[in-house]
């Protein structure tokens, strides 16, 4: 009898401690799909919930975390350890819980913008089909203080056009070792064939159309100040990054114009080390944002 009881009592220990582990763990769904009229095909996403997220009823905010050149929806799930760093940032108290949307960006025609030539319209999907989309498949509060976005490398530079372009949409924006676009109109086809992974076939003069719209330091210099003070920005490149020369840069034009900001410059270089160590600090940042001061 007594060794009945034993055993009972072990196993109802072990579902207690399975069912705590499972509310202090998020998840993370990495393969999920929605159909675009835009884009004319099925796009992939992944999206992180948090602990909690299927036992309760309230909404949260999100976060839209941005892949690379190369990469696609998976990546800051595989290569950035977002759910393991989530989950200890809110556990730790340093970031509140928050869904987290991540588009694939490699499919079809690589990058985050339309091309020059209208042909394909990724950003007009984001905005019009995807965003729309998430917000509603999701428990996503929709005020703009509640949504953020970040990314990296190419993302980083999405995250810069998305919330320059948007800046009544996000609350705060973390380009992070960010491609911040051509930094001269003489630069600018030989940019947009790197980003894209293949020849440009616009013609000059929407070559200047589309570096007008999707070159940071262009957009900066003609925006008025107090749009881009809409949002909040934290931008971070390594003292190693290739890209260090587009983000001083970017830094130099928001201190000219007294656009509040912060710039971290680390040790580091275009890895994902160096992501990694700067996932937890964008999600404390964007926290803050989302949180009532």
């Amino acid at each position: 009898m007594r060794k009945s009881y034993l055993l009972t009592l072990l196993a109802a220990l072990f579902l207690l401690h399975g069912s705590l582990l499972a509310q202090t763990s998020g998840k993370v769904m990495d393969n999920l799909t929605m159909k675009s009229k835009i884009l004319k095909s099925n796009r992939k996403y992944a999206v992180y919930l948090p602990p909690g997220y299927n036992d309760s009823q309230r909404s949260y905010p999100v976060l839209y975390l941005l892949h690379g050149a190369g990469d696609d929806q998976t990546g800051w799930v595989q290569f950035g350890e977002v759910l393991r760093l989530t989950d200890k940032a809110i556990a730790d108290g340093t970031a509140t819980p928050m869904i987290i949307v991540m588009p694939d960006a490699n499919t079809g025609q690589r990058g985050y913008f339309n091309d020059a030539t209208g042909e394909w319209r990724y950003e007009d999907f984001f905005f019009e089909e995807f965003m729309p989309f998430v917000e509603k498949e999701y428990r996503i509060k929709s005020e703009k203080r509640f949504r953020a976005v970040a990314g990296l490398s190419m993302g980083g530079g999405g995250s810069f056009m998305y919330a320059l372009h948007h800046p009544e949409l996000f609350s705060s924006a973390c380009p992070l070792s960010a491609a911040v676009g051509a930094l001269s109109l003489a630069e600018a086809k030989t940019f947009m064939a790197r980003i894209g992974n293949k020849p440009v076939t616009a013609t000059d003069a929407q070559v200047e159309a589309h570096y007008k719209r999707n070159s940071a330091l262009e957009l900066i210099g003609a925006m008025p100040a107090d749009s881009v003070k809409q949002v909040r920005w934290y931008i971070d490149c390594g003292d190693d990054d290739f890209l260090y020369e587009g983000n001083a840069l970017v830094h130099i034009a928001m201190r000219k114009k007294e656009i509040p900001h912060e710039y971290r410059v680390r040790d580091g270089a275009h890895n994902w080390t160096y992501w990694r160590e700067a996932l937890p600090q964008v999600l404390g940042f964007v926290s803050e944002s989302f949180h009532q001061h």
